[in-house]
């Protein structure tokens, strides 16, 4: 186990690291304008392996960008894997068909693309945002995050401000914003003192950043 990182005893599998039901203990959040977030606990069972081999092995960059009259560096680091790349584990090419295929009325297409991210401290964070990019910018899509590592709350307030939402996700957690979330919601990740090391894998479709 990662130093400083706590778990639950549930989380240790002897046969690696496997997924749970989506149907069973899957709890959906509606919010507005047709958007919703969907969390499902302990999805991915074994979480501590994956974590541990995801932080050691994937290739991390760092990444600078302009704000304002300065560049400052962004405060997690990055990994993208696009659709025609192999995944850095072999359970997220699980987790991306087993979300394609629970998904599959809302989203034809399925899950392509991982975008990952490490933050290595309480220091790291994701500013506000949606992922409007592409076809989230006009189309209602999904989203789907698969938290490892330390846990860390994740926040989604509506677009332009507002009262915020607040889901903490633990190692194996699973959250997905469906609907219009990326259009009329904003989701961060803030800083926070005295965490752990925390990785986040954002599955998503083609055209969708």
């Amino acid at each position: 186990m990662t130093a400083g990182l706590q778990t639950s005893l549930f989380d240790t599998t002897d046969a690696g690291p496997v997924l749970t039901s989506m149907t069973a203990g899957i709890r959906r959040t509606e919010l507005s304008d047709g958007a919703w977030v969907d969390v499902r606990p302990g999805w991915l069972q074994g979480s501590v392996d994956v974590f541990d081999a995801l932080r050691t092995q994937v290739p991390w960059r760092a990444e600078e960008r302009r704000m304002y009259d300065a560049t400052v560096a962004v405060p997690r680091l990055l990994a993208m894997y696009l659709g025609n790349d192999r995944l850095p584990h072999p359970i997220l090419d699980v987790a991306r068909d087993a979300l394609s295929a629970h998904y599959r009325s809302a989203l034809p297409g399925g899950f392509e693309t991982a975008g990952l991210c490490l933050y290595r401290d309480g220091n790291d964070s994701v500013a506000w945002h949606g992922d409007r990019i592409g076809r989230g910018r006009t189309h209602d899509t999904l989203v789907a995050i698969l938290s490892l590592g330390a846990p860390r709350p994740l926040l989604l307030r509506p677009y332009g401000g507002g009262a915020s939402r607040r889901f903490v996700l633990g190692s194996g957690d699973l959250l997905v914003m469906g609907g219009s979330c990326q259009r009329t919601w904003e989701h961060a990740v803030p800083k926070a003192s005295g965490v752990g090391p925390r990785v986040s894998v954002q599955f998503r479709p083609a055209g969708v950043f």
